[in-house]
């Protein structure tokens, strides 16, 4: 007869094991469209299956264009405001009047200005390194480090950063 050392305990789910504890870093995972309700297991995510949500951030819509379930067209950002974009080969930093936009690899995560507390921006002190950090009002922080071409365009991006902050983030809020 085997015996127990106590209730059987479930794994332990945090950001470190597990990216997909973090709200606002991954999309949610749908089912394949083929498949039935209930057969949907942890094999989607598997899969790679992602919903429409995260794949529109790679496919911009038609500025003006109606939704196709009949809604009313969402307004479009103005293009004459600031706008910082800063790249590399994994990563990639966006930052316009609809907040600020981190993605690394195949993880992608987005904050609109009203859910962000500060941002601060640092360049590394020997190498080409630009990192940003996200700071969120319940004291997480989501940092990203984009490999610049070369030390000057830091300066740069630094300068594009300040302008759109300026423009659009409230340290009020």
């Amino acid at each position: 007869m085997e015996q127990s050392n106590g209730p059987i305990q479930q794994p332990l789910r945090v950001a470190s094991a597990d990216p997909g504890f973090i709200p606002g870093l991954t999309g949610t995972v749908a089912p394949p469209k083929d498949a039935p309700q209930d057969a949907v297991t942890e094999d989607a995510v598997t899969e790679g299956a992602v919903t429409e949500d995260v794949t529109a951030v790679d496919e911009p819509a038609e500025v003006g264009a109606a939704p196709e379930d009949g809604a009313a067209p969402e307004p479009a950002v103005p293009a004459d405001g600031p706008v910082f974009e800063a790249a590399d080969r994994r990563g990639r930093i966006v930052a316009d009047a609809e907040g600020v936009r981190l993605s690394y690899d195949e993880e992608a995560c987005e904050f609109r200005w009203d859910e962000i507390a500060a941002v601060e921006s640092e360049k590394g002190r020997f190498g080409k390194k630009f990192t940003v950090t996200v700071h969120t009002p319940d004291r997480r922080w989501y940092p990203i480090e984009i490999v610049a071409p070369d030390r000057g365009s830091i300066a740069g991006w630094e300068t594009e950063l300040d302008a759109v902050l300026d423009a659009y983030f409230d340290e009020a809020s």
